[in-house]
């Protein structure tokens, strides 16, 4: 099972047997599944801890998936359900004799009879920030990547390469990179800024003081005692270091947009007019990365940058287009409530 203990539910009671669909955002840090009518009325909401089957054995991350999906469902005629899209990275292990099998079972035991179609996280993504069948996606989460898509199919992509290789910009590349640039100014001894007060606060529970050297030295060794991931903690706190005018982490957030935006370069050509979504914890929480990387994609294009709603929207949103019943015009009107800030459940913190 996943290593987050909780499942966080969010539903409202509807009457009657009108056909649901199911949508589900599957990645390494959390899973969520949501379920609406095919106008856009949401009737379930569940989330789970991470699940991807390229890093998680197979059985653990169809039950973790599982668990959300159960959630979504209490209360709910799973017979009701009549078609499902599930967005993951590393949808090609479903190819996987192994991992078909464990999630097939999973479907089975939660009492889901109807189609579910597996597809990249890439494209729920972009799905949740445009109708349009093509266009260029960028998320910038724990991990990074940029992909190009032409009727919703992936055509070609950039990054993706887990932070070992690459995230270049996103969550965890920031988080390294204040973590390095507030162990160098504690070593080099110069005063604490913003941003030093802020990442030890988060990693020592104390500010650095006059003992620069010292706290240089614990934090350092946090760092390295910590899952590497974790850095992407520390996103968050280079937003606020850069809005208090840290100059460290006014550079850092200079730097991963220009990355993010290099990586939409490499797959998208100059005169694409097709929209841009962002999507993305990094891209979508905060204005300041967003900003950065909205001003950069502009100045280059002549296209709609938007912002996704969550993944599992658009998982919906693609499931509910397989129905009968929905026509190019009902599918539009659906795109449109299911964005509703009020009808999308909030991420949980």
């Amino acid at each position: 099972m996943s290593a987050l203990p909780t499942t966080r539910i969010w539903r409202c009671p509807i009457a009657g047997s009108r056909p649901l669909v199911l949508g589900l955002d599957v990645g390494g840090s959390s899973s969520r599944a949501l379920i609406t009518t095919a106008t856009g009325v949401p009737v379930g909401y569940g989330r789970a801890g991470g699940a991807n089957p390229v890093s998680t054995p197979p059985t653990n991350a169809a039950a973790t998936v599982a668990e959300a999906v159960r959630a979504a469902l209490a209360g709910v005629d799973p017979g009701a359900v009549r078609a499902a899209v599930l967005g993951i990275a590393g949808s090609g292990a479903f190819a996987e004799p192994a991992t078909a099998a464990a999630f097939q079972r999973a479907w089975a035991g939660l009492g889901l009879h109807c189609p579910v179609q597996v597809v990249g996280d890439v494209v729920v993504a972009f799905a949740a920030g445009t109708r349009q069948p093509s266009g260029t996606v960028l998320i910038a989460g724990t991990g990074a990547i940029a992909a190009q898509l032409h009727e919703r199919t992936l055509v070609r992509s950039v990054d993706g390469l887990g932070w070992l290789l690459g995230d270049e910009g996103s969550g965890f590349w920031l988080g390294r990179a204040a973590a390095q640039a507030v162990a160098s100014a504690l070593y080099a001894g110069g005063p604490p800024g913003p941003l030093a007060v802020l990442v030890t606060r988060h990693l020592l529970g104390t500010e650095p003081g006059t003992a620069t050297r010292e706290c240089a030295d614990a934090l350092v060794r946090t760092v390295y005692d910590r899952p590497p991931t974790r850095l992407a903690q520390l996103a968050p706190l280079v937003a606020r270091a850069a809005d208090a005018g840290d100059p460290d982490a006014k550079a850092i957030v200079r730097s991963a947009a220009d990355r993010l935006v290099a990586s939409v370069t490499a797959v998208r050509e100059r005169a694409d007019t097709t929209p841009i979504v962002l999507a993305g914890s990094v891209l979508t929480a905060g204005r300041i990365f967003q900003d950065a990387v909205r001003r950069r994609l502009t100045r280059r294009w002549s296209a709609p940058v938007l912002v996704a709603a969550p993944g599992e929207v658009g998982a919906a949103w693609l499931a509910a287009r397989t129905l009968p019943t929905v026509d190019d015009n009902a599918a539009a009107a659906l795109h449109d409530a299911l964005r509703m800030p009020d009808l999308t459940p909030a991420p949980a913190p």
